[in-house]
């Protein structure tokens, strides 16, 4: 009786692992994802390469721009009108597209490397495509209000100290993020302005003010004495401290403004450091008005504002 054999599984072939199975996988995978780093890496350099020269560019223009306002020496070493808080600030707004930079170009390099894999990255992208749809339509006002603040702080419109014009409220900024700026107006009440919502700004604090004064006198005084003594005036109040501090150069006695109800009226003209004007008008009438008194200019006569009583 012939004896049973017993069967025996087969075995799978092992596959031969060759110089050219080698070559072609080290080509494949391992190549494209180093190339895709090198490649991220190059643009990470070059985008925080282009932010870093976009700061300096918008600190140099900020110092030029106060070099070139009227009296800028004098203004500068005065009322400390350096260009220190722009700079600090353009230099925070860099670090913060640099982090995003980073982010976006790690991300984007990221979901190419595992598609390079073999991951499937449709699900994935579909899930985050609805997400940021959903997010898009609910948070569209925040994008807006993050975007007008970038802006707002790489144009330096305004910060932290000055006093600024909405088109809504007038006050001095107290806080300033990437959202909303918080305001303080003359009443004490706070305001919260969205960034996004501002039109329009009106800042009173940057640059220069202008100072303007009328001098009202009789219309049978002598014009061209009266004015040379508003010009020995403001001249001596240029060289006296502290107002040779706020005023940026000599003020101007521009000339007669109008000629009406007896009374002639000439204007003074004075830049000063920003937000100093009213002071600078309160001095220079005092003094004016001291000086035409002690010349014995007259000044015009009170009219009654019924007329001339009656006859007696």
């Amino acid at each position: 009786m012939p004896a049973a054999h017993t069967a025996i599984p087969a075995v799978a072939a092992i596959p031969t692992l060759t110089m050219d199975s080698f070559v072609s996988w080290l080509v494949g995978a391992p190549v494209s994802i180093l190339i895709v780093l090198v490649v991220s890496v190059g643009a990470r350099w070059a985008l925080h390469r282009g932010i870093r020269r976009v700061v300096q560019a918008t600190t140099s223009r900020h110092a030029t721009r106060l070099a070139g306002l009227p009296g800028a020496g004098r203004a500068l070493a005065a009322a400390g009108m350096a260009s220190e808080r722009h700079t600090q600030r353009a230099q925070t707004m860099g670090a913060l597209l640099r982090s995003i930079t980073t982010f976006v170009v790690f991300g984007v390099a990221g979901l190419t490397i595992l598609s390079i894999v073999g991951i499937p990255l449709g699900p994935m992208l579909a899930s985050a495509g609805v997400g940021g749809v959903a997010l898009a339509f609910g948070a569209q006002s925040l994008v807006k209000d993050f975007l007008s603040g970038v802006f707002m702080i790489v144009e330096d419109q305004y910060g932290v100290g000055d006093v600024i014009d909405t088109g809504e409220v007038v006050g001095t900024v107290e806080n300033v993020s990437l959202r909303v700026t918080q305001l303080r107006d003359a009443q004490g009440v706070a305001w919260y302005v969205r960034n996004g919502e501002v039109v329009r700004i009106g800042n009173r604090s940057q640059g220069w003010s202008t100072a303007l004064l009328d001098v009202a006198i009789a219309y049978d005084e002598n014009v061209d004495g009266a004015m040379d003594i508003i010009r020995g005036v403001v001249t001596a109040m240029d060289a006296d401290e502290p107002w040779s501090e706020r005023l940026l150069e000599v003020p101007e006695v521009v000339g007669v403004e109008s000629v009406a109800n007896g009374a002639t009226t000439i204007r003074v003209v004075a830049k000063t450091v920003a937000q100093q004007h009213f002071g600078v008008q309160r001095e220079m009438r005092e003094r004016i008005k001291l000086a035409l008194d002690a010349a014995g200019v007259r000044t015009p006569p009170v009219i009654p504002p019924f007329g001339p009583g009656p006859a007696k």
